[in-house]
């Protein structure tokens, strides 16, 4: 369970502020629009000033002053990259690495020069498939681990399956593959199901965008072929589970021996895909989409192998398309960028190639970034957060009138054993087994997918390892793993504006402190609770306890539920539980470990402001961003996160917000007590 959502064409979509001017440090008082009443609309006071004057910059879905940062960390993550390029490191070496790679992803003229050349062998691959078996073996081939279940945006790969390769839901001891659905080239089985307008608007613009990828490719009979591989792409969608069935770890829970694939999904050749995929000798998995293994193995039987060869080489080039000729970056971004997202301009060649160079050698260059900018005292200051959020979790589990002492005594485990990596993480990923040439930017791409697909089946000879880490020091975000029972803090993410050493606790309680505080609560939300304090995928609650449980989560869904931003789609209360949880647990133990940091003493006023209001204007500035409308459909649609206004709004679940802003009856966001959803 990630803290933010990710978007396919940009970073982090989360915003903050700018600091405030009158000290450099604190709330962004400019920002405010005191026409709004904070009890009417609490995201609109904290934020309606520069909501009115915000303009979304042309490559960009959303804007908010936290893109600042994330530009300010890609500009940091280049000056490392660059000084690596330019330095002659020692060949192998990683600064070797990292130089040549982003060096041959700049290489515009080289890549054009090229044209498809460095995809022959794999046009080649595709061409001489003939029949099941060799179908199926190519499909092995492309298996690659690029799925995370339990923190995905939308439970799926572009290759037919993807897998994900972690400790088994009941064996915690023991890495195991999980098999998850994929071979869509839109975001979710929706996007070609449902019938609404926008659906089928980009249906049509779907199709065209396959037609013109052959067409650059030169493929004959572009529109026939097209209308085919749609047409098949529907059927797979068909098979999928849905978004929301897709986050019930009890479904996802089928474990599967290598024979009960023939068996209960007759279709594909099995021997040939699991050979292909180096898993012939594993004999034990977990399918976590068994309509979509069922499903895709009948099609790879009943549909032509033409066909599938046509929807292969169009999977292919659409794949690989960034690293392919101008025109097909063009065609690619034409439709994920504007027609998905409403984004009009295509990034910057360079900052798509830091991207490209972080997803192939991320923690090569996190090393890089974490010795330079992130410095112990930001660390230490961190961790002392981290002590006093986990105090007031202890303090609050311990005061749950409605919660049983055995079912307290597990939750109290889970905190106890709980891992949070701050910064970095304690070893890194050895990268001497992965080649990169200057001047192969296709090549590069190829070989950083396999080592990483490599790296993560060698999980399935070694021992669980709890401390590995699933983020990037220089990424903007946090993350949970409940199967892990841990936390990452990225190094990025613990810098101004969301932590600031110069701010007070007020402050910093309010926003990273949030976050921090957000990232715990994943541990005992609607997936995490269903989890041990080993990551073990079990029951661990009294009867009671979880009906109670379950109806503050209910009635928490039912809230969001009724936030709707557009007349034609609401927001998904179920969909995006998880996250609502968190936010509301995390806020209410942020601002309990932030009124233990006063000592008893009252809050100073600063900037004109109580500490109260300061911690809760703190939050909500948090999720301040402007975005397209296409954007916002497409994560209304497919995402675990709610819009970023409601988010800010969990702040009327809690009773101190009301007498900081003299919230009454009558107004907007004004919950009765009783309606006040207090999860932990």
């Amino acid at each position: 369970m990630r803290l933010f959502r990710i978007a396919a064409l940009s970073s982090v979509l989360v915003a903050f502020t700018a600091l405030a001017a009158d000290t450099g440090h604190g709330i962004d008082l400019a920002g405010i629009d005191h026409s709004v009443a904070p009890g009417d609309d609490f995201y609109k006071y904290a934020n309606g000033a520069w909501i009115k004057t915000a303009v979304i910059p042309p490559d960009r879905a959303v804007e908010g002053p936290g893109a600042v940062l994330i530009d300010k960390t890609r500009e940091r993550v280049r000056g490392l990259i660059e000084d690596a390029a330019k330095a002659k490191p020692a060949q192998g070496s990683d600064a070797q690495k990292v130089g040549d790679f982003y060096a041959s992803y700049l290489d515009e003229a080289g890549i054009d020069a090229k044209g498809l050349a460095p995809l022959g062998p794999d046009m080649a691959r595709i061409a001489a498939i003939k029949d099941k078996t060799t179908l199926s073996t190519y499909l092995g081939s492309t298996l690659r681990a690029d799925v995370d279940a339990l923190n995905s945006t939308n439970f799926y790969t572009d290759h037919v399956f993807g897998v994900w390769i972690t400790q088994g839901f009941s064996d915690p001891d023991h890495n195991v593959p999980y098999l998850l659905q994929g071979g869509l080239g839109m975001p979710d089985r929706d996007y070609y199901i449902e019938q609404t307008p926008q659906m089928a608007k980009l249906r049509d613009q779907y199709r065209a965008h396959i037609v013109n990828v052959l067409k650059l490719a030169r493929i004959a009979d572009a529109d026939k072929k097209a209308a085919a591989i749609f047409a098949l792409e529907t059927k797979i969608a068909q098979t999928h589970g849905t978004r929301e069935a897709s986050e019930d770890v009890h479904k996802a829970d089928n474990p599967w021996k290598r024979a009960d694939f023939t068996a209960k999904a007759p279709g594909m050749d099995w021997n040939a895909y699991f050979g292909a995929a180096g898993m012939g000798g594993q004999n034990d998995f977990i399918v976590w989409h068994p309509s979509a293994v069922v499903g895709i193995s009948k099609l790879v039987a009943g549909e032509p192998v033409a066909l599938w060869k046509d929807y292969l080489t169009f999977r292919l080039l659409d794949h690989y398309s960034n690293v392919l000729p101008k025109a097909f970056v063009d065609e690619h971004f034409a439709f994920y960028g504007t027609d998905l997202s409403g984004t009009p301009k295509l990034r910057d060649r360079w900052k798509r190639a830091i991207d490209a160079t972080n997803a192939a050698l991320g923690e090569a260059v996190g090393k890089m970034y974490a010795a330079k900018y992130f410095p112990p005292s930001s660390k230490t200051r961190i961790q002392a957060m981290v002590k006093d959020l986990l105090a007031a979790y202890h303090a609050r589990i311990e005061k749950l009138a409605w919660m049983s002492p055995q079912t307290k005594a597990k939750a109290l485990a889970k905190l106890d054993t709980l891992y949070i990596g701050v910064g970095y993480p304690d070893s890194w990923i050895d990268y001497s087994a992965f080649d990169v040439m200057r001047g192969d930017a296709l090549g590069n791409e190829e070989r950083a997918e396999m080592f990483e697909y490599k790296r993560n089946l060698a999980k399935l000879h070694g021992p669980v390892d709890r401390k590995e880490w699933s983020m990037l020091p220089q990424e903007v975000n946090a993350v949970n793993h409940p199967l892990g029972n841990a936390l990452n803090f990225p190094a990025a993410i613990l810098q101004p504006p969301y932590f600031d050493p110069d701010a007070d606790d007020a402050y910093n309680f309010g926003s990273i402190g949030a976050t921090i505080g957000h990232e715990i609560s994943h541990s005992f939300d609607d997936q995490g609770s269903q989890f041990d304090a080993q990551g073990r995928l079990i029951n661990w609650w009294t009867p009671a306890d979880l009906a109670h449980f379950q109806g503050a989560s209910a009635q928490l869904a039912r809230q969001f539920d009724g936030y709707r931003p557009f007349p034609d789609l609401a927001v998904n209360g179920k969909q995006t539980l998880s996250e609502n949880i968190a936010d509301v647990a995390g806020l209410s133990a942020s601002h309990d470990a932030y009124v233990l940091s006063l000592h008893g003493k009252p809050a100073p006023v600063m900037q004109g402001l109580t500490g109260d209001q300061r911690f809760f204007l703190a939050y909500t500035q948090s999720w301040r961003e402007k975005v397209r409308d296409a954007a916002l459909r497409q994560q209304v649609k497919t995402d675990g996160h709610a819009p970023a206004e409601y988010r800010g709004d969990t702040v009327r679940n809690l009773d101190a917000w009301y007498p900081a802003f003299t919230v009454k009856p009558g107004q907007k966001l004004f919950l009765a007590p009783k309606d006040r959803v207090q999860v932990w």
